[in-house]
């Protein structure tokens, strides 16, 4: 389920509850368990952002299609930014790896024989003795 919104704006808890037909209490209960977190005016007033309302996307999506609980949302919503966390360490890994791979090629290039790995000469194929029982 989509609504439609501006874009990089800021919404009130009535307005985002009538764009998804959700009660605004839904909405605190989902801030009160650590589900939301929108930010707040000098007045406290409850400011969702558009990153805000694409949790609340898919935490709707958990609710309404597939019925997973409070609970269960709360445990993919972590599973999920784990795994988006170890994704960007995986990211950094493979452009560390990718940086000093380049710059040990670089170093070695102008001594290079053409391979970064020197190749050992593979011994000669020998061929297997046929199998006397066949005939």
């Amino acid at each position: 389920m989509t609504a439609k919104r501006k874009s990089k704006g800021a919404y009130m808890i009535s307005a985002v509850a009538e764009m998804y037909e959700i009660h605004p209490q839904t909405l605190r209960l989902y801030e009160r368990e650590g589900l939301l977190k929108p930010s707040r005016t000098e007045g406290n007033t409850r400011l969702y952002t558009d990153e805000d309302l694409e949790r609340l996307e898919f935490i709707l999506n958990l609710a309404r299609d597939l019925g997973v609980n409070i609970a269960g949302i709360a445990i993919i919503l972590q599973m999920r930014e784990r795994m988006e966390e170890m994704n960007r360490q995986m990211q950094s890994f493979v452009e560390y790896v990718r940086t000093e791979m380049l710059a040990r090629f670089q170093q070695a290039a102008p001594s290079a024989t053409g391979a970064i790995v020197p190749l050992r000469k593979q011994p000669a194929m020998v061929a297997k003795p046929a199998n006397p029982r066949k005939p």
